[in-house]
């Protein structure tokens, strides 16, 4: 995204599970990752203060140290954490019409990332952009300001490339099944609600599960129901050309009568996984999007 003024590239993560954006920030650093473009370097008038309405809502019951700025700290869930200021600046975007408007957003100028054990790392971004359902996400403040509804939908290939769009002028009117977001007890993440999971097209016979999206996440979970009736259908549809092997970091695989290198020279080989959240809205998950090659075999 083309962030500042005058503007200057930086490369985010998307994550939809998460409500604050954030850079890599000179603020200056204190420990931060090495990134592909400079750090993001503030001024003192791009600083939000703490008596702010999205300093508050992003920490409802926080007392003001420095009433002149507004910290924040982010615990993810891989124990990975962001410490900064809030900022407030600039952020070209490109509108369908080919024009450009130019928003001012608040997000996250990080001065301390610390990934695990070892603190920053090589990284392959600039920051993070959060698309989360709450009111400091950017999406939430683009909304507030009028520029677009609060509609998201990107779309991102592992061979690289994709688009990312926000608001609903862009979407075509066909191949998309529009699924209202449910209100969930799992935070501000998306869910369309509960959905029935399906094995090829045929009914695992598990209670329907409430699921939710996050974009931050590496792996699709199940809880032990779903899991193993899923297991259990794999191997019941498995191929004769598939032996199952051990691995020391998957609890499943399979090994073929030929080195495999991508995911796409097995996926004749397994069924998609389908989720039905009625009215005729159903996800397929293809062989592509649930199985890995590992190298350790």
């Amino acid at each position: 995204m083309n962030i500042g003024d005058p503007a200057k590239p930086y490369f985010l993560d998307v994550d939809t599970g998460s409500d604050l954006s954030w850079l890599q920030c000179d603020a200056p650093c204190q420990s931060c990752n090495k990134v592909p473009h400079p750090w993001y370097k503030p001024t003192k008038n791009k600083i939000v203060p703490c008596a702010a309405s999205l300093c508050t809502s992003l920490s409802p019951n926080k007392k003001c140290a420095v009433p002149q700025q507004c910290d924040y700290q982010i615990k993810y869930t891989d124990k990975a954490t962001s410490l900064g200021v809030l900022v407030a600046d600039n952020f070209t975007l490109s509108l369908r019409n080919s024009s450009t408007v130019r928003a001012n957003l608040t997000f996250g100028c990080g001065y301390d990332q610390q990934v695990g054990k070892n603190g920053a790392v090589q990284a392959a971004t600039d920051g993070l952009l959060a698309l989360g359902k709450g009111s400091v996400s950017l999406l939430s403040q683009l909304k507030q300001q009028g520029i677009t509804k609060n509609v998201v939908g990107h779309c991102f290939s592992t061979n690289g490339g994709g688009f990312l769009f926000f608001g609903d002028d862009i979407v075509p009117t066909s191949r998309v099944t529009w699924v209202p977001m449910a209100r969930t007890t799992s935070g501000n993440y998306y869910s369309p609600g509960s959905g029935t999971l399906y094995f090829d097209r045929r009914s695992l016979g598990v209670k329907p599960m409430e699921v939710v999206f996050d974009s931050g996440s590496t792996y699709t979970y199940f809880a032990a129901q779903p899991y193993q009736a899923t297991v259990s259908a794999l191997k019941a549809g498995l191929s004769k050309s598939l032996k199952e092997v051990s691995d020391v970091s998957l609890p499943l695989c399979w090994k073929g009568q030929k080195v495999f290198k991508s995911v796409s020279e097995v996926k004749n080989d397994f069924k998609s996984l389908f989720l039905n959240f009625g009215k005729n809205s159903v996800m397929e998950i293809p062989p592509e999007n649930y199985l890995i090659v590992t190298a350790s075999l």
